[in-house]
């Protein structure tokens, strides 16, 4: 399950209520870990308020981006989204939150909520994108309800390996199991990658 290349677009969107969106869960990014079959990186994402994680793989660049952020280093120059967020401040709006909203054909899509003009305005964007400015701008990071039930994984707190649920890995023999049998297939290819995660020290990378 990937990062979205989806092309860049903006669509107006209502108010936030409450604080946050209705069917969206406010997430804390976890760390960024490195698979050990092919050093492909991922991001973990942990509910704020629950044990359920979202891992979402990103390339490289947008990891460092995303790490260099969290972890207070100086840089000489401005990164891309550096740059960016500066942009996007000199044309006087500013980030309200991120949004992973979607997931299509084992990829993540997501929006970035901008206050213009005493309203909102959402931009698509690719997850790794969107989080390098989220921890830019300090604002929420949500996951659309139903995305997070479908890709969440629950973690072993002393081991940092998947927890399978009965029924979630292999054959469906019931009508109460769900998703189809080609969604178990990829989701059990999934927690198998998930396995080959460097997931040393997972306790100790809290957000």
């Amino acid at each position: 399950m990937v990062d979205s290349d989806s092309n860049m677009g903006v669509k107006l969107v209502g108010w936030l209520r409450n604080g946050g969106r209705l069917g969206m869960i406010e997430m804390t990014i976890d760390s960024i870990r490195v698979s050990l079959m092919n050093y492909q990186r991922v991001v973990i994402l942990k509910e704020k308020v629950s044990e359920r994680y979202l891992p979402i793989w990103i390339g490289p660049s947008e990891a460092d981006a995303i790490a260099v952020k969290l972890q207070g280093a100086n840089v000489p120059r401005p990164l891309t989204h550096d740059l960016l967020y500066s942009v996007i401040d000199a044309l006087g709006a500013t980030i309200n939150s991120i949004i992973v909203c979607d997931l299509k054909s084992d990829t993540f899509y997501a929006e970035i909520v901008l206050n213009v003009d005493g309203g909102q305005m959402q931009i698509d964007s690719r997850p790794s994108d969107a989080l390098a400015l989220a921890v830019r701008a300090e604002v929420p990071i949500y996951v659309e309800e139903t995305v997070l039930d479908r890709a969440g994984i629950m973690l072993d707190q002393e081991t940092g390996k998947p927890i399978f649920e009965e029924g979630e890995k292999g054959e469906t023999d019931g009508e109460d199991k769900p998703g189809s049998e080609d969604e178990l297939r990829k989701k059990s290819a999934f927690y198998d990658f998930i396995n080959t995660l460097d997931l040393e020290d997972f306790d100790k990378r809290k957000s």
